[in-house]
């Protein structure tokens, strides 16, 4: 199958299933805990003979880890038959002395990261990427991480930087070639809506905001990326955990962080929905937000293959309407979120 970006969606559906699931490569880099070569080829392996197309990736994932493994796994496929997406904002400095484990990731790569959102920055880091993964073109590059969590006091400048060198150096590789989408990378709402006053976007990886739990981009941000057509690929829709393990008595997680009180409390009045029309809760936050029309294609973090199996399981599993209409009806949904 061949995939080009003038194709609407931008992201490329599972093979046959039609399964709007891709693989995102953080846990590749070793978030949190190591994964061995042959786990993390094993996984991208197991993915591709599920009609997986969609791969991400970032220098920031295990610093140039996670590229080299999803380099080497899809190597050996025709290039024209996936979509494969990473990142700049970050260069990765070799240091001997460099710490093994920095900004979640263990096991890591000996270099250090500096932010660069300059455009020779820019052209470097999409080469670096290229070195890394042994290939000779991205689809889809997005500028990671531009926002104030990230950049606190200077986030201003990091956005006029952004609209200045970064974007335009991105669309001068697109136009030679080096890579076909141009995008952001973030979990923060407002900088993509800051971007979109004065720039377009092709699409928009986004982390965590609109989940079963989550739905701060839907009054602004949906409406505008589906007006101007830029293509979403969700990250996070398990919101780092409460949405794959259930309020688990007070001990999830929510956004990488022990979640407060209301989103625990909140999470186990979905589950209590899910329970009693038989609905796994982490088929609801697979399902849920593809029924958006701006949204093409879900991102997940996988770390080995059983997670994977379980991911394709549960965005085959049928819901019935009966039970979204539950959750409308218990205030869990917005009456202008629609439902699968």
């Amino acid at each position: 199958m061949t995939m080009t970006l003038d194709m609407a969606p931008v992201f490329a559906a599972c093979e046959e299933s039609g399964l709007r699931l891709g693989l995102g490569g953080a846990p590749l880099g070793n978030l949190f805990a190591a994964v061995s070569d042959a786990e993390a080829r094993a996984l991208v392996d197991a993915a591709w003979a599920d009609g997986c197309r969609t791969f991400d990736t970032a220098p920031h994932y295990g610093h140039g880890l996670s590229e080299r493994r999803l380099g080497d796994a899809l190597r050996g496929h025709p290039r024209d038959a996936y979509v494969l997406s990473s990142k700049v904002g970050r260069l990765l400095r070799p240091d001997a002395n460099a710490a093994r484990a920095q900004h979640g990731y263990v096991d890591i790569l000996p270099f250090n990261q500096a932010w660069d959102f300059s455009a020779a920055g820019t052209r470097r880091s999409v080469e670096d990427s290229l070195q890394r993964l042994g290939l000779p073109r991205l689809d889809v590059v997005y500028v990671h991480d531009p926002d104030a969590a990230s950049h606190g006091e200077r986030a201003p400048a990091v956005l006029r930087q952004l609209l200045d060198e970064t974007l335009p150096a991105l669309r001068e590789m697109k136009h030679e070639g080096l890579i076909r989408a141009i995008g952001l990378g973030t979990n923060d709402v407002d900088v993509v809506l800051q971007v979109l006053r004065e720039a377009g976007l092709d699409v928009l990886m986004l982390a965590g905001r609109y989940s079963l739990l989550d739905h701060s981009a839907l009054p602004a941000l949906l409406p505008q990326c589906a007006a101007r057509g830029v293509r979403i690929a969700l990250g996070g829709v398990f919101n780092s955990g409460i949405l794959a393990t259930g309020a688990r008595g007070g001990t999830a997680s929510f956004n990488y962080a022990p979640a407060a009180r209301e989103w625990l409390e909140r999470t186990a009045r979905i589950e209590a929905v899910c329970a009693a029309h038989g609905v796994p809760l982490r088929a609801a936050a697979l399902q849920f937000p593809l029924a958006h029309q701006a949204v093409d294609i879900v991102m997940l973090g996988a770390r080995k293959v059983a997670e994977w199996a379980d991911a394709v399981a549960m965005m085959q599993h049928i819901i019935p309407a009966a039970f979204w209409a539950d959750l409308r009806a218990q205030g869990l949904l917005p009456p202008d979120a629609p439902t699968p």
